[in-house]
């Protein structure tokens, strides 16, 4: 079936997100026959769309509040896929007042397709959600130029807003940018590409979304080996029955310490060199097991079993990576905030943070500023409300090998947790 892709939709209200994604699954069979016949009776109980009779939004729009209100509030996870690979798709909010959840969509995410009506360019919400987009990275950017049916197809128009689309990326500092012309309502460019856009000789926007490389794909070849420990694995209970009658095995399954966890970045062979935190012991990798079979080799984001040659005092919340290539363990970190809670944060406040399978205890020491997410500019600031971005100080408890994000999404990313509750308050990422 090929890679998993992970893609996120977002844009202003109205834009037409859940239509777009609507159509997308549609197109693309990859709905049941018995959700098709139930959006079509209510489409048809609302008198929606004279011409096509079927209201694609509704495909995405679980919430029964989504529905009443014709708008999407929540993160809404599709699973589908092709011949070429299998996709899960996260329809993110347009609304203001739930751009924290598109911070939820948008993390985890190969790509970003960022939705704009043709009619209106680039509204206030859209610089917001390329704003989040630029600061968290996403390796793939897809700007759909939407209700170009509106347009009357119109190449003109549409090339007025792709150079808005790019002057507007270039202030962010966004990097390469896929602009294309959709109508979701019609299909033009979803699916297939239309013959009513014979100006515009791009792929369209399935066939994109196919053909850019998975952000595993690219950890694996740049990023450095990272692997959490989330469990070491030791035999319990005396031997299997089917070992008791062979020494040289019994021996070895009683020897057996594996340090359990997923690939979070890049590639280990048997024999590679590795450090392990906190102990800062270096050792080499005797066995890889993956699903119980040895391997020669494993990548992210599998999940594994590592077996070192030597003797290790290693628990969960311990990282290994390439030897010497993880950074100096860190008590204080300065980071970027994305609030989610509606509790702010402020100087004083303890809390949790998450990095990887470790929890350790901290204490936000100081708020600096927050963000204009018009320009990504800083203003002065001493608490984070719900949906801001900003800059903080938390000193820790414990040491945690955090790295830049620039270099390392996973590694350099972490949670903020309520100690009293276990909501996640803010998500982070660090700085240099």
């Amino acid at each position: 079936m090929g890679t998993l892709f992970r893609f996120a939709t977002a844009g202003s209200v109205d834009d037409g997100k859940s239509t777009l994604v609507g159509r997308l699954l549609h197109d693309s069979k990859a709905i049941l026959a018995d959700q098709l016949e139930q959006v079509a009776r209510t489409s048809a109980e609302r008198g929606f769309g004279q011409g096509t009779g079927f209201d694609f939004a509704l495909l995405t729009d679980g919430l029964r509040a989504e529905r009443e209100q014709g708008i999407t509030i929540d993160v809404a996870y599709r699973y589908f896929s092709t011949g070429t690979r299998s996709f899960i798709l996260a329809d993110c909010p347009g609304h203001v007042q739930y751009t924290r959840n598109m911070v939820t969509g948008a993390t985890t995410a190969d790509a970003v397709v960022v939705l704009i009506d043709g009619r209106n360019g680039v509204l206030e919400q859209t610089r917001r959600h390329l704003a989040v987009v630029a600061l968290l990275r996403v390796p793939h950017v897809i700007i759909a130029v939407n209700k170009i049916d509106l347009l009357g197809y119109d190449e003109a128009a549409y090339a007025r807003v792709d150079d808005e689309v790019r002057r507007v990326a270039a202030e962010l500092g966004l990097g390469e940018v896929h602009v294309l012309p959709v109508s979701a309502l019609e299909g033009d460019n979803v699916v297939e590409r239309s013959a009513n856009t014979p100006w515009y000789d791009g792929p369209a926007l399935l066939e994109l979304l196919e053909a850019l490389p998975a952000h595993d794909e690219l950890e694996t070849e740049y990023d450095e080996f990272r692997l959490p420990v989330q469990l070491v694995i030791r035999p319990q209970g005396g031997l299997a029955p089917d070992l008791a009658d062979d020494p040289a095995t019994a021996e070895a399954y009683r020897d057996y310490r594996g340090f359990a966890g997923r690939v979070s970045s890049g590639r280990v062979r048997v024999g590679d060199r590795v450090s392990v935190h906190p102990s800062g012991i270096e050792t080499t990798v005797a066995a890889i097991d993956v699903a119980g079979e040895p391997a020669d080799e494993a990548v992210a984001p599998q999940s594994v079993t590592l077996r070192l040659a030597d003797e290790v005092d290693a628990a969960r919340g311990a990282v290994i990576g390439g030897a010497g290539s993880l950074p100096a363990a860190r008590r204080e970190i300065d980071a970027e905030l994305f609030q989610l809670d509606a509790r702010p944060l402020a100087a004083g406040s303890r809390v949790l943070v998450k990095h990887g399978t470790q929890v350790v205890q901290a204490l936000v020491s100081e708020v600096t500023s927050r963000r204009d997410l018009d320009t990504l500019s800083h203003e002065p600031a001493t608490v984070l409300e719900v949906n801001d971005i900003g800059r903080a100080t938390l000193r820790l408890a414990a040491d945690l090998p955090l790295e830049p994000y620039e270099a390392n999404r996973s590694a350099g990313s972490f949670l903020v947790i309520h100690p009293a509750d276990g909501a996640t308050l803010a998500a982070g990422i660090t700085h240099a």
